[in-house]
């Protein structure tokens, strides 16, 4: 007899996915990923004004907004083959460092911490305990007893008024939560605290955007901020970026050490064998060669096999897609045809249809894409900041470098690069300083529009690696095609059976109580899904399905 398991919704993610995992002795033999969202903004697209582009696949999602807006821009860009000048670039580097910052806080202490702590704990911790605890893994002068107490009273609030909110239908109390009581208050002190941050970096985003979570002031060819840019807006955004900084620093880098220290067996779980970045924050107009986080590729976990990112190299397979069935395609070429709205699920053969996610390659490989594959290409390339902090992160665990090669390490490499984006992020608001005060004040460059032309925008988002490509005819969008970072990451099987980036993660992932997988959360959330998804664990031993609610 198997035993099935489905947990369905699966929250603190954005979108619909739904994920099906077989387990047997203990450990998950087989996943399936499933996009259950039909995108069509390509479709929207076409016939449209090319410079209308950013403004609609912003739309794609309501988090990572800016990153589609900019990645639109340099498609058309790279068609029309306009040059911005140096002011857009810092400023496009400035919106996009704030992206990073809030995106990355805001995973770690309201989306995928929870798998790790445990909020209900905290209701036995002694608030005195949790201060000292607090000052010995920060530099900065922590809160103190009464704080905590308080955190501890608003805590008891929640549950005794049967409103629990977003702690509401998670697995506390798990066997697998480690943290002491002090450490799981501290935490959940900090996730309020955290609240607070990512406000400010909303705001911060909004200086030189003008509007968040969609920002206005992008267009092709520049920035449309430049009658704004002064004195006040740059001290502005400075002195939030200082605050933020100071955060980073002393709370979260230290916060992620000090729960990774309780979890330190998840350093040889959930790791993926290619990674694949575009590279990211160009500092003069030679790309890839300026880029601050530079591009790359890395196949079966070597550093040895590091090269250069070819974007030429890119397919779409939909053998496992509810699409039309065809030839794996380059995205300049790529078609969006669905099939059978509505399908069902079928990952019970090798011919089945389970997602509307299509199923990109690198060269054939799946690959992962984000905060790991850029920490991983950085540090290969000896990447002055990224190295540093990445070694002393592996020191303070105690940790080989093979471990960043995980569900840790990818939690781990989103607190280590934004503290080197961050701290970098200074020296690009000083640098557009200086400019304007020799008098450059240029933010947009003139451009015609070509009756026809191809072209193609690459950056690297927060959650990966971005791609938009673009076909003008007749001045109008005659086909335009997205392969996003949850695309990359989350996307099924290809025709060769190749699983993708997630579903060979959560293989061999430990589960010690199918009734409640915290485990298969865990590895799902550290890829940081922009689809909300369904869990389905299959136990072939009992087939006997659980269906419950989680956060």
């Amino acid at each position: 007899m198997g035993r099935r398991i489905v947990i369905d919704p699966m929250t603190r993610i954005e979108g619909h996915l739904r994920i099906e995992v077989e387990v047997e002795k203990g450990r998950v033999k087989n996943a399936w990923s499933s996009g259950m969202l039909y995108r069509g903004i390509e479709t929207i697209l076409k016939g449209r004004d090319p410079r209308e582009a950013w403004l609609i696949t912003q739309r794609v999602c309501g988090v990572c907004t800016y990153v589609h807006a900019e990645a639109s821009v340099r498609a058309v860009e790279n068609a029309v083959g306009v040059v911005i000048p140096p002011n857009a670039r810092i400023i496009r580097n400035l919106m996009m460092s704030a992206q990073f910052i809030h995106d990355h806080v805001v995973h770690f202490y309201h989306l995928h911490g929870l798998d790790w702590i445990d909020m209900v704990s905290a209701l036995s911790a002694d608030p005195k305990k949790t201060a000292d605890l607090a000052n010995a893994i920060s530099k900065k002068p922590g809160m103190g007893v009464r704080d905590f107490e308080a955190v501890q009273g608003r805590l008891k609030t929640f549950i005794q008024s049967g409103q629990l909110g977003p702690f509401a239908n998670a697995y506390w109390g798990h066997p697998d939560y480690r943290l002491p009581p002090e450490a799981n208050l501290l935490m959940a002190a900090h996730y309020l605290l955290a609240l607070k941050q990512q406000v400010m970096m909303a705001r911060t985003h909004a200086i030189f955007g003008g509007k968040n979570p969609h920002p206005q002031s992008l267009c092709v060819g520049g920035v449309t901020c430049g009658p704004y840019l002064n004195a006040d807006r740059i001290s502005e955004y400075l002195f939030q970026l200082k605050e933020t900084i100071d955060f980073i620093e002393n709370i979260y880098l230290p916060d992620v050490l000090a729960v990774a220290a309780h979890y330190k067996d998840w350093g040889v779980i959930g790791g993926c064998r290619s990674y694949l970045t575009w590279g990211e924050f160009p500092e003069t107009e030679a790309e890839p060669e300026s880029l601050y986080l530079p591009s790359g590729t890395i196949f079966n976990k070597r550093l040895d096999t590091l090269k250069p990112a070819d974007a030429g190299r890119v397919s779409e397979d939909v053998k496992r897609a509810w699409y039309e069935d065809g030839a794996s395609l380059h995205p300049a070429r790529g078609e969006t045809r669905p099939v059978n709205p509505g399908s069902e699920v079928d990952t019970s053969s090798k011919e089945g249809k389970y997602s509307w996610l299509k199923a990109p390659r690198y060269g054939g490989k799946a690959c992962e894409v984000g905060p790991l594959a850029r920490v991983l290409v950085a540090y290969g390339r000896g990447h002055q900041d990224v190295k540093p902090v990445v070694e002393q992160a592996l020191r303070t665990l105690d940790l080989p470098l093979s471990a960043l090669f995980s569900t840790l390490g990818r939690t781990m490499a989103r607190a280590v690069e934004t503290l080197v984006i961050a701290r970098q992020t200074q020296k690009w608001v000083l640098a557009l300083a200086q400019n304007l005060k020799k008098g450059d004040t240029r933010t947009a460059a003139e451009w015609n529009m070509p009756d026809q032309a191809e072209g193609f925008g690459l950056n690297d988002a927060p959650r990966g690696a971005l791609g938009h490509w673009i076909a003008i005819e007749q001045k109008k969008i005659k086909n335009y095609q997205m392969v996003v970072p949850s695309t990359w990451n989350l996307g099924p099987r290809d025709h060769t059976g190749q699983a993708g980036p997630v579903e060979e993660a959560l293989i061999g992932t430990p589960v010690h109580d199918p009734k409640r997988p915290l485990e298969v959360l865990r590895t799902v959330h550290s890829f940081d899904p922009c689809i909300a998804c369904g869990v389905h664990i299959i136990d072939p031993e009992t087939n006997e399905v659980y269906r419950f609610r989680v956060v």
